[in-house]
């Protein structure tokens, strides 16, 4: 047997896996612990966050984060790089500004509307 821990949309889980035999049959599902509480990210002071909210358009995965707290950006440069539909989208400052706060990183998996960057 093998012990895994594996998140899922945030959730932690224990999982154990059983080696054996490749039949062809399917085996009953093994019954995974109840999920731990995952990590908490680091949060932004109250307030932190930039008058200009860059979201997401698209659910996807971001591959790429260009953008650092305190940076200075002109309209039009490339903050993040979201994967959607095996395509890269380029998500781009929609002014010039500083980046307040950057809400993601690479891998997570973001949905609609979810703020990625913030500028000032």
């Amino acid at each position: 047997m093998k012990n895994y821990t594996i998140t899922v949309n945030g959730n932690v889980y224990d999982v154990t896996v059983e080696e054996g035999q490749t039949s062809g049959a399917v085996s009953a599902p093994v019954k995974a612990a109840a999920p731990k509480a995952a990590p908490a990210k680091p949060a932004a002071p109250a307030g932190a966050q930039g008058a200009v909210k860059v979201e997401a358009p698209m659910q996807g995965k971001i591959l790429k984060v260009n953008a650092t707290a305190g940076a200075a950006v002109k309209k039009g440069d490339v903050l993040v790089v979201l994967e959607a539909m095996k395509m890269e989208n380029e998500i781009c400052a929609p002014q010039d500004g500083t980046v307040a706060t950057v809400e993601c990183s690479v891998g997570d998996s973001v949905v609609t509307g979810k703020v990625l960057v913030s500028l000032n």
